[in-house]
């Protein structure tokens, strides 16, 4: 205290404690010492016990009360100032065994571990419970020292090693035989004994009554004549039989008597199910044996050759049996003791005659194949797929189902052991994956006594479960990240497991991450769980946040790299699961790795500037480049103005050429028109003045009366002037097109013309001559001389002035 440090000198201590919160040693001159008021005194005479008496271990029972080992003198009570030995005929042996240390496992037992003999299990009252040696799967004998975890897990140091006995575990293993080198295949309880059957025969060990029959005290014994390979225990009419590679057996105490050896017998059963059954069959190597049955002895009666039955399950006397490799086979026997063997295929529903195998569970025939499982209807005498089930199983190939007491159903499927717990309202399917791998494949064996006693049968002994407590025991799972390393060239270690730290880290912001340089990108984890009592059964999930998506899916995998991580903020989270379904809290490590130097806040600011300069002579370079392109672009845009109005007049000249010529050449195809049309009417005109001269020199001729008047009549109508109204009319509209509305300008500029005046304008300005006009208005040449005189004077026209001249200055009006 006060930051010194007393030494006390002794060469003579052999042995320190704290007990009751009394500080013991013993030393070999003045026995147990205690430590009071900073002074070493004797606390108990030791005088009365063996001289070489040295304690090795001591606990604290409750109140004043001590237990204290002894290295070669066995167990002392210690009360008060009392030391008492504690005796007991199986202390007595363990007491040469050099006894190194003891703890209390539970409220009645204790472990006492010695260095020749290994672990002890024993009771208050130094009654042995169970043994742990290098028999039971120890290193060696030689223990040195004990210490018990909060889950009371049993650490064993040995002279070289360390030893865990998951002693609170649900599952034990038992080991009928020295040598633990038997394979299980049988199990039974007959008469308070349980019967185990291995591959070197049949033993047995006497029941106390314990409720877990995992603690049953005693050794297993040899039944006598059963030497060789056992295979099936059965129990018919309260007689036990058992089903033998030499044979058919009847056990009765220690001792086999053989009842058949024609064959490899698999199995017995009674055929009725009234007992006791005055018919019992048994499963051989060869078919179905039928016997009678009389005081435990058979008669045999009949056989039913087929195949080997090792499956076999009897239904409303009907028995049914099943070969993996050979199909499904249907036993009856009619009223007159006929046997009758029926094979069942495809037609009764069976698909494949490989991986089957029968069963029979809450009072159905199942069986497993390797597509699903099926039930079989009576009423159709069929086997049809089951829907219950399926939904169950999935798509499991089964190939052991085994119904205990409480309605449960466990079954195997690829050397994995499983339970269907029917306690709860919707079944739950619960795996033992401490016992994978760890059965006889293809020869399991599940005999459920009740919810305490299950015993499985296991390529080295027995394995004994506990399903009550299997179902009850809560851990408190808990993962921790043992290793973090960053991966480069080398690796750099940056968690070692320091639980402080990663307890830390479940609740540290990233804030407190780690950084990491860019060029160790690369991170292994490794993690684990110390729920030493479920190692087997529990499994890891993993995320990586800013990386993975989701979650992994759960695996035994205990370690997890990711490489060429980019930088960013990241947090690895790891969680762990148990069989039953328990998820432990989530554990994290947050890190970040650093950008590399050329994505830097310097670099990114280097960049900055970089692109400003940059952008900035870029900018002064194009605007130069600019400039001379503008000043070249305005030039060339001079050259193609120019060029452009050169063309624009160019285009301009030929487009009014080619309207002229367009024009000229309308004018030209309109005269043509209005000279075809003058000429017709002209010639129109010529004979139509032939014809009135002709009809007027017959006139003037003598004719009859009726013939005068005819000629008259035609005369009359050939002088009508409106027999020339439409040859006019369309004369004038191709002329008004041809000579630009002439006639329609002409009328409005001198309304008061006559149409007489107004054809002959129209004669006059297509030049036609006297003559011509004459011949077209149908009057004589002077008539055609005064009509001009008379025209020239409504025009008003000056005597200098020509009238042709006049009549084709004359243009049409324009609109106001």
């Amino acid at each position: 205290s006060g930051g010194h440090a007393t030494v006390y000198k002794s060469a003579n201590w052999r042995f320190l404690a704290v007990c009751n919160g009394r500080l013991m040693a013993q030393d070999l001159e003045k026995g147990l010492l205690t430590f009071e008021n900073e002074v070493w005194t004797p606390f108990i005479n030791t005088t009365s016990l063996p001289a070489d008496v040295l304690f090795t271990s001591a606990f604290t029972l409750s109140g004043d009360s001590t237990l204290l080992a002894t290295r070669k003198n066995g167990l002392f009570l210690l009360s008060g100032k009392q030391l008492n030995p504690i005796r007991s005929p199986f202390l007595d042996q363990v007491a040469g065994k050099y006894i190194s240390g003891i703890s209390r496992v539970n409220a009645t037992h204790f472990a006492v571990i010695t260095n020749l003999e290994g672990c002890y299990i024993i009771d208050i009252r130094g009654n042995l419970i169970q043994s742990f040696s290098i028999r039971e799967g120890l290193q060696n004998n030689n223990l040195l020292s004990i210490f018990l975890d909060k889950e009371k897990n049993i650490w064993l140091g040995l002279d070289n090693g360390i030893d865990c006995i998951a002693y609170n575990n649900a599952i034990r293993h038992i080991y009928p035989e020295n040598l633990n080198e038997s394979s299980g295949y049988a199990s039974i309880i007959h008469n308070d004994h349980l019967y185990i059957g291995t591959a070197n025969g049949l033993y047995r060990v006497r029941l106390d009554g314990s409720p877990d029959l995992s603690f049953v005290k005693g050794r297993f014994e040899p039944v006598e004549n059963t030497n060789g390979q056992v295979w099936n225990l059965s129990e018919v009419n309260n007689n036990l039989y058992l089903g033998h590679h030499d044979g058919g057996f009847l056990i009765r105490e220690n001792k086999a008597t053989l009842v058949d050896n024609t064959s490899g017998f698999w199995n017995f059963m009674p055929l009725s199910n009234v007992l006791p059954s005055s018919t019992v069959i048994s499963g051989t190597y060869h078919g179905i044996n039928f016997y009678t049955a009389r005081n435990g002895l058979l008669n045999r009666q009949g056989q039913a050759p087929f195949e080997s039955a090792r499956f076999v399950v009897v239904d409303n006397g009907a028995i049914w049996s099943s070969h993996p490799y050979k199909g499904i086979f249907k036993v009856t026997q009619n009223a007159n003791g006929e046997l009758r063997v029926q094979q069942y295929g495809k037609k009764e529903g069976v698909a494949s005659v490989n991986g089957n195998y029968i069963f029979k569970i809450k009072n159905r025939i199942i069986l497993t194949t390797e597509s699903g499982i099926l039930e079989y209807n009576a009423a159709r005498d069929r086997f049809e797929s089951s829907p219950y089930y399926n939904a169950i199983f999935g798509t499991f190939p089964i190939r052991y189902l085994k119904e205990d007491p409480s309605g449960n159903i466990w079954f195997v499927y690829d050397k994995v052991l499983g339970v269907v717990d029917f306690s709860q309202l919707k079944p739950q399917i619960i795996y033992l994956p401490e016992l994978t791998n760890k059965m006889v494949s293809g020869f399991e064996s599940v005999y459920p006594v009740n919810e305490q006693n299950v015993f499985i049968g296991g390529e080295k002994g027995f394995y004994h479960i506990n399903y009550e407590q299997y179902r009850k025991n809560t851990y408190d799972l808990v993962v921790q990240i043992r290793t973090v390393k960053a991966i480069g060239k080398t690796d750099s270690l940056l968690f070692g497991g320091y639980l402080g730290e990663a307890n830390e880290l479940k609740k540290a912001s990233l804030s407190r991450a780690i950084s990491i340089d860019h060029s160790w990108n690369s991170m292994h984890f490794e993690f684990a769980s110390p729920t030493y009592a479920q190692q087997a059964s529990i499994e890891y999930s993993y995320y990586l946040e800013g990386f993975d998506k989701k979650w992994s899916e759960f695996s035994k995998k205990t370690e997890k790299e990711y490489t060429n991580l980019p930088a960013g903020n990241y947090v690895f989270s790891v969680k762990v699961r148990n069989n039953l379904g328990s998820e432990s809290a989530i554990t994290r490590f947050p890190f970040t790795v650093l950008p590399p130097w050329y994505e830097t806040l310097w670099a990114y600011l280097a960049y900055g500037i970089l692109i400003i300069v940059g952008f900035f002579f870029l900018f002064r370079q194009q605007k130069l480049k600019f400039q001379r392109q503008r000043m070249r672009f305005e030039e060339e845009q001079k050259r193609l103005q120019y060029l452009h109005q050169l063309e624009l007049e160019k285009n301009e000249k030929e487009i009014i050429k080619l309207r002229n010529e367009k024009l000229e050449a309308e004018i030209q195809h309109k005269n043509t028109e209005l000279a075809s049309t003058a000429m017709h009417l002209l010639q129109k005109g010529e004979l139509l003045t032939k014809i009135k001269e002709d009809i007027t020199r017959l006139n003037k001729q003598k004719v009859t009366e009726p013939s005068q008047d005819e000629l008259k009549k035609i005369i009359k109508t050939l002088n009508e002037e409106d027999k020339m109204d439409k040859d006019w009319e369309h004369f004038s509209k191709h002329f008004d097109k041809v000579h630009s509305n002439f006639l329609v300008s002409l009328k409005e500029k001198f309304p008061l013309l006559s149409p007489n005046e107004m054809k002959l304008c129209a004669y006059l300005r297509m030049n036609l001559s006297s003559k011509e006009i004459a011949q077209l208005m149908n009057i004589s040449v002077r008539g055609v001389e005064i009509s001009r005189y008379r025209l020239r004077k409504k025009l008003q026209l000056q005597k200098e002035m020509n009238l042709f001249d006049y009549l084709i200055s004359i243009h049409p009006l324009e609109n106001n």
